[in-house]
């Protein structure tokens, strides 16, 4: 006879998703732009440093593969009604013979998100330091970070005495007060602009946002250094940097931190942008505030997060923010490089000077980088030249379509100037 007092078998509770993100970690002399084969990577959570999750080691090109890491539910970074940090947090400890060991701590990871860390390895002749350590403060959408002194959107220009610029240039190098400006006692780093801004979005913004509140947020970003820039804005105080690290000032910037793979491609397609308004030559200082622990006459980084959910365009959430009046504009002038773009695609097919230029580039850069194939230099753009150039987009980060586009073109510039150089300032 069956039991009567009969039970229901209950269904066993579905596993909550896991998510993942994926680094990809770089590393490089701090002399010469070399890469650094061989170097031993051991990546552990920062919160448990002593317990090593995985031992890589980088290749030809100073390079390891990529690899997944545990991250938290992608909503978190979607939200900001919540107390939980949406990245995970890992320490990567970077040994090589003939360098000094490098500790990055607190390299975040989103879930779904590519992460590409930068690692820059002192030779041990060059510095009596001992182990670098490079510390990633909490994101400025989850930490606490002082709030933006307002200030107007255009700067009074000298009406006399000698204006170093009469137009807006894309600067080769930025110098950064790692401080508050009347601290003399903080470091001033020489960073390269678009590495500049593509860290200050890593650390102002969530990768995870729609396209076009990236695109909306790194126009601001721009759009402020270049004001920084044109005014020369702490020179005229008697500094000698061009901008600095604290959110009270400025915007904020980590040395050393990484950042994500979709801000770093979308800063290489657009750095020479900014915005601007009818009639007025510098770039607009675009004030910008979180939009919820703090507000300003700016643009609110969630707000405009939920307007690209929206369906709005990066140029709409601009002007929901700043007015009709803004448009983007582009620089003419790109300093540091040796030959400006040429206004269309180099591909399978292409000659003259500029095929010319591009080879001879590339091979320099082969010297430094021996997995990308040298090629003849005969302006020609054939089946090795394209090679060529797919090998040098997947090492920095570009898609591989063997085509030499606008990103591509300036990659290969900065990268070959940094090669060619015998060594870099500051850093």
């Amino acid at each position: 006879m069956p039991d009567t007092n009969t039970t229901t078998t209950q269904e066993p509770a579905a596993a909550a998703p896991s998510y993942t993100g994926s680094i990809k970690i770089s590393v490089v002399s701090s002399v010469g732009l070399i890469p650094v084969e061989n170097a031993t990577v051991v990546i552990s959570y920062t919160g448990d440093p002593g317990e090593p999750l995985m031992v890589l080691t980088t290749d030809i090109s100073g390079q390891t593969p990529v690899t997944e890491l545990p991250a938290p539910p992608l909503a978190l970074s979607l939200q900001p009604e919540n107390e939980q940090q949406p990245y995970s947090e890992y320490n990567i400890e970077v040994t090589a013979e003939g360098y000094e060991p490098v500790l990055v701590s607190g390299s975040e990871i989103l879930a779904d998100e590519l992460s590409l860390q930068p690692i820059r390895m002192n030779p041990l002749a060059a510095t009596e330091e001992g182990e670098k350590t490079v510390i990633i403060p909490a994101h400025t959408l989850f930490g606490d970070f002082p709030p933006k002194i307002p200030e107007d959107e255009i700067k009074p220009m000298p009406e006399s005495g000698e204006i170093v610029l009469s137009r807006v240039v894309i600067p080769e190098y930025i110098i950064v007060h790692d401080g508050v400006p009347s601290d003399s006692t903080a470091r001033n780093y020489w960073v390269r602009y678009k590495d500049y801004i593509k860290n200050v979005a890593s650390c102002e913004i969530y990768s995870t946002w729609p396209e076009n509140a990236i695109y909306a947020n790194i126009l601001v970003i721009m759009s402020f250094t270049l004001n920084r820039v044109y005014t020369e804005w702490y020179r005229n105080q008697g500094y000698n940097f061009t901008i600095t690290s604290s959110t009270a000032y400025d915007q904020k910037w980590v040395y050393g931190r990484n950042i994500f793979e979709n801000i770093d491609f979308l800063v290489d397609t657009i750095f020479a942008n900014y915005l601007s308004r009818p009639g007025v030559r510098q770039p607009v200082f675009t004030s910008y505030c979180d939009g919820k622990r703090v507000t300003c006459a700016g643009l609110s980084q969630w707000g405009s997060m939920y307007l690209a959910e929206q369906g709005y365009s990066a140029i709409e959430i601009i002007r929901y923010y700043y007015g009709n009046d803004m448009y983007i504009n582009t620089a003419e002038i790109i300093s540091g490089v040796p030959s400006s773009w040429p206004g269309y695609d180099l591909s399978l097919g292409s000659s003259g000077e500029k095929v010319r230029q591009l080879q001879t580039q590339l091979n320099r850069i082969a010297r430094n980088y021996p997995a990308i194939p040298t090629v003849t230099a005969d302006g020609i753009y054939g089946p090795a030249t394209a090679n060529a150039v797919r090998t040098f987009q997947g090492i920095f980060n570009l898609p591989q379509t063997g085509i030499t586009d606008y990103p591509t073109w300036y990659e290969v510039s900065e990268i070959y100037v940094g090669v060619s150089r015998i060594s870099e300032p500051g850093g």
